[in-house]
Order: structure tokens, then C-alpha cells, then sequence
């Protein structure tokens, strides 16, 4: 067994130099337990909880002081694109409905965050497989509600999760070759996305960026393209396009346009019931969706 041990060691001395510098720095001497000298407690890494093969993403600068305030049509696009997202976890979020607050363009607060998990624990962990659910654009910040939330969750079995006894977190991963929506944990939990100042513009990719810090939404297809793959192409064609079209439905309408401004419902001479959804607001451009039942019936668009 002791020779096993040394040829293991051996060999990862040969492949990577740096090995060798933290065993030297952490290996105990005679295989006892280290030791920490008193008064001296063990360092924090900015990345607490991240699991341990994963890239630190390259951050996003915060937004100039001189960048404008986040538009509605932004807001539209915002959810449309990034809401209904899947990712992977790239960090632990501690337990309970304080959530995990960050600020945009800086990373993670490691010594923060190892404080909250070990007091609470965590519901989520690196590798566990995650769906946006809800985005909210509050006046400084923006809260992404994961798996419906900390509410998520209703049974106690799902709210238990593993840590050490430094409170760090045993980290769980989600095979990355199945079916996303098959593989989403029943627990839930909030992020807040703080900009210290007004939300500033910004396309979902920029969103993406700045949450980077926390999801990784690279290792599995988005949602919303391996549903739109799906579609007749001409549908397809109108969801890539930003258009309604005569005879989508509800649903196609929500991923070519996002959700509408309002819906007025009126019943027309013949007795049919119908549904507009209206876009825009007058005098700017304006477009009009009617729906009769579940299918678009007529496309106005003003001026």
C-alpha cells in the first residue's frame, strides 16, 4: 500500500511542477494531521465552493457611470432570452431566503460566503444542474429566483445538504449527457445581482456575463434553442426574426416577442371570443396579436 502511495505521489510530481509547491506547503509531516499554528487560521479562496475542475469565468466590468438606464425593451429581451435558461451551478448558495447577494463585475466574496453556508448550509452546489425561473429588476439590483425559489422546495428531504466541518459544502454534480429538464433538483434559491446605482442597459448576454460568477450556462444547450429546434421552419424563421405570424401559437408568440404590455379580450360580432396582445405604446410602435383560442388570427402593427 505504501509503495502504491509513493509511485501515486511520484507521478504527480512528474506531471505538474506546481503540485509539488502545495504539497510542500500542505502535506503533514509523517502523514500526521496538519497543523494549524494558534492565532493563524486556513486562507479563503475567492472561488469557496466552486468544484474543483472549474474554470474561473472571465469577469464583465461593471457598467460606466455614463451607461443609460435599462430600457423595457432590454427588460423584454432580458427575459425572453435568459429566464427559462438552464445552466450548471458553478458555486455553492447558502440556504435560506437571504440568498446569495454579489455585485456585478467583481467576483464572489469567499470569506462571506464560507460564513453563510456554514451557518446555513447550502441548497445548491457546484455542478447541480439549475433552471432561471423568475428574473425581477428591482432599482439597484436584480434577483433571479432558481428552480421557482427558495419556496421551491416542499419536502425537508430535499432542503438536506452535505458539508464538512469547516462548513464547506460536499459537492454533487448532474451527469452533464442527460436530459436537462429531467435532471432539475427540487430545492430552489435567490441570487441578487447588484449594480449600485440604477440598472443600466444591457442585452442577456451581458446578463449572462455578469452572472457568470455563478452559472454556467455553456455545458448544456439553452432551453429555448433546443425548443425552437423543434419548430416547423417558417415558425422557427418568425421566432428568430422577432415577428408574429398568422397561425403561431401562444407559445411561439411568448419566444418571438416575450410577454406583452397587456392583453385586451373582446368578443367579436359573430360570438367568437378573442384576445390581443398588445405591444408597444402609442404613438411609438405598436403591435397587435390576436388570438382566437390558442392561435394568432390577425398581426396590426402601428404605425
Amino acid at each position: 500500500m505504501l509503495r502504491i502511495t509513493c509511485i501515486a505521489v511520484s507521478a504527480a510530481l512528474l506531471i505538474s511542477p506546481d503540485v509539488s509547491h502545495v504539497l510542500q506547503q500542505t502535506q503533514p509531516p509523517n502523514g500526521g494531521q496538519q497543523q494549524i499554528p494558534a492565532g493563524q487560521s486556513i486562507p479563503v479562496l475567492p472561488n469557496f465552493g466552486a468544484a474543483p475542475d472549474a474554470q474561473q469565468p472571465q469577469l464583465k466590468p461593471a457598467p460606466s457611470a455614463s451607461a443609460g438606464p435599462l430600457t423595457e425593451e432590454s427588460k423584454l429581451l432580458i427575459i425572453r432570452y435568459v429566464s427559462g435558461e438552464f445552466a450548471h451551478m458553478v458555486t455553492s448558495v447558502p440556504a435560506g431566503k437571504k440568498g446569495l447577494h454579489f455585485k456585478a463585475g467583481e467576483p464572489l466574496d469567499g470569506e462571506e460566503l464560507k460564513k453563510e453556508i456554514h451557518l446555513y448550509g447550502a441548497v445548491l452546489n457546484p455542478g447541480d444542474n439549475v433552471q432561471i425561473t423568475k428574473i425581477t429588476f428591482g432599482g439597484q439590483e436584480m434577483k433571479i429566483d432558481i428552480n421557482g425559489g427558495p419556496k421551491g422546495s416542499t419536502s425537508w428531504r430535499n432542503r438536506i445538504r452535505l458539508t464538512t466541518d469547516d462548513g464547506a459544502p460536499v459537492t454533487t454534480t448532474t451527469p452533464l449527457n442527460q436530459d436537462p429538464a429531467a435532471e432539475l433538483p427540487t430545492f430552489g434559491a435567490t441570487v441578487y445581482l447588484d449594480f449600485g446605482r440604477a440598472l443600466p442597459d444591457m442585452t442577456a448576454d451581458d446578463l449572462k456575463s455578469y452572472l457568470s460568477v455563478v452559472f454556467d450556462f455553456a455545458k448544456e444547450r439553452s432551453a429555448a434553442v433546443t425548443w425552437a429546434a423543434t419548430l416547423p421552419p417558417k415558425v422557427r424563421e418568425a421566432v428568430e426574426q422577432k415577428r408574429a405570424e398568422v397561425g403561431m401559437d401562444q407559445d411561439e408568440v411568448l419566444a418571438a416577442l416575450g410577454r406583452p404590455d397587456r392583453k385586451v379580450r373582446e368578443q367579436e360580432e359573430d360570438g367568437t371570443d378573442t384576445e390581443d396582445w398588445i405591444y408597444g405604446h402609442p404613438p411609438t410602435k405598436t403591435v397587435f396579436v390576436t388570438f382566437a383560442g390558442d392561435k394568432v388570427v390577425k398581426v396590426n402593427e402601428y404605425p
